[in-house]
C-alpha cells in the first residue's frame, strides 16, 4: 500500500511537470510555499516585506502540510519556490522525473523530526524489537518517513510486520493522543504534541551519528530558476540576511514576536522549536559538508533506502544535477 500511494503521487508529479514555469516573471508576482508551526528567521523578512522590496515582485505566500504537496504544487506551476522542503520529498519527486533543483540549505534539525512511541507501551531503544506488529502513523515520502525507515533498520525491526498509516504530522499527533496508533512520526509543533504522549527512541545527535541527516532546502522548478536567476539569487540573499540577523542573540527580542505570529505559534513554543534549529551560513552551505558534495551523496542514500523499502520504483544514478549552486553563489556576492 505504501509503495502504491507514493508511486501514484510520483506518477502524477511526472505528468504535471510539463506545466512548470507557466507563471514566470512577466506577471510581476510569484507564489512561495512554506510551513506553519515551523518558525524560521526568513519569516521576519516575510512579515517586514523585505523580499518584495528587494525582489521587486509581489509574493503570494501559501502554507502547506507536507513537502510532497509542495512538489505537486511546483509541478503544476502553482508554486515557484518552496522554503524548507524536506530532502526526502524532494528525492521522491526528482526520482520520478520532476525537474526540481535545490537552491540552498534552509535548516538543519536533527532534534525536530522524529518518531514517538506511545508511553503505555514502555518501549525504548533497548526494547525496540517489540515494535514488530505495531501500528505507526508516518507521513510518506518525507524526512520523517526516511528517519522511520532508518531507525527501524537500525533496531532490526521488520517494517513489513508493522501497519503503516499515511498521516500528515498533525493527524499523527491526534492519533497517538487518542491511542489510535502505537507510534507516530513528524516534526515541529506536531512532534511536540506527540511527545506529550510518548518517547523518542533516538536523540537527534544519535540519529546524526547513524547518518540520518535531517535538513530542509529551498527548492524550485529548474526551468523557472533558469529563467529567473537574479530573482532567485535575491530571494536567497534576503533569507541569508535574516538568518545572519537571527544568529546574533541581540536581535531575538525584536524578531521572535514577528516570527511567532507568522508561524501561528506562541513565543515560548516558537523559541523552544527554533532553538533546536541550525541555519548554516552561505559559505558553509557552499562547502563540501553541505551542497559542495555531501548533500548529493545523502540524497542518493535516501533514494536507495526508499527503493529498498519499495516506496519508489527506482533512484537516479546521481542527484548532482538537482543541486544548482549558481543563485546562492550570486547571493553571496550581493
Amino acid at each position: 500500500m505504501m509503495k502504491k500511494t507514493l508511486m501514484s503521487a510520483a506518477a502524477g508529479l511526472a505528468l504535471l511537470s510539463g506545466a512548470q514555469g507557466v507563471l514566470a516573471a512577466g506577471h510581476g508576482e510569484i507564489t512561495v510555499a512554506y510551513f506553519l508551526e515551523w518558525p524560521m528567521p526568513f519569516q521576519y523578512a516575510k512579515q517586514m516585506g523585505t523580499y518584495e522590496e528587494e525582489m521587486g515582485v509581489k509574493i503570494n505566500w501559501v502554507s502547506f502540510d507536507t513537502g510532497t504537496a509542495m512538489s505537486a504544487a511546483m509541478a503544476s506551476g502553482d508554486v515557484q519556490l518552496a522554503v524548507s522542503q524536506g530532502v526526502p520529498p524532494f528525492v521522491v519527486a526528482t526520482s520520478a522525473g520532476q525537474d526540481l533543483q535545490i537552491l540552498d540549505v534552509a535548516v538543519s534539525y536533527a532534534d525536530n523530526d522524529n518518531c514517538v512511541v506511545r508511553e503505555e507501551l514502555e518501549i525504548d531503544a533497548d526494547s525496540a524489537d517489540e515494535l514488530a506488529g505495531k501500528k505507526v502513523a508516518v507521513p510518506l515520502g518525507t524526512a520523517a518517513h526516511y528517519g522511520y525507515l532508518k531507525q527501524m533498520e537500525h533496531f532490526g525491526v521488520d517494517i513489513s510486520s508493522m501497519e503503516i498509516v499515511d498521516m500528515a504530522p498533525p493527524d499523527g499527533a491526534a492519533a497517538i493522543a487518542q491511542g489510535a496508533v502505537d507510534m507516530a512520526c513528524g516534526w515541529g509543533g506536531s512532534l511536540r504534541r506527540m511527545k506529550e504522549h510518548g518517547n523518542v527512541l533516538l536523540t537527534g545527535a544519535e540519529k546524526t551519528e547513524l547518518g540520518i541527516l535531517v535538513f530542509d532546502v529551498t527548492s524550485g522548478p529548474a526551468g523557472w530558476v533558469a529563467e529567473n536567476p537574479d530573482l532567485v539569487a535575491s530571494f536567497l540573499k534576503v533569507t541569508a540576511d535574516a538568518n545572519a540577523m537571527w544568529a546574533d542573540a541581540a536581535n531575538h527580542a525584536e524578531m521572535l514576536p514577528v516570527i511567532a505570529k507568522d508561524a501561528g505559534m506562541d513565543e515560548d513554543a516558537t523559541m523552544a522549536t527554533i532553538s533546536t534549529f541550525v541555519f548554516p551560513g552561505v559559505e558553509e552551505q557552499l562547502s563540501q559538508k553541505w551542497l559542495g558534495g555531501n548533500a548529493q551523496e545523502f540524497m542518493k542514500g535516501v533514494a536507495d533506502v526508499f527503493v529498498a523499502a519499495g516506496s519508489i520504483d527506482a533512484a537516479l544514478d546521481s542527484y548532482a544535477e538537482n543541486v544548482n549552486l549558481g543563485p546562492l553563489q550570486a547571493a553571496s556576492g550581493m
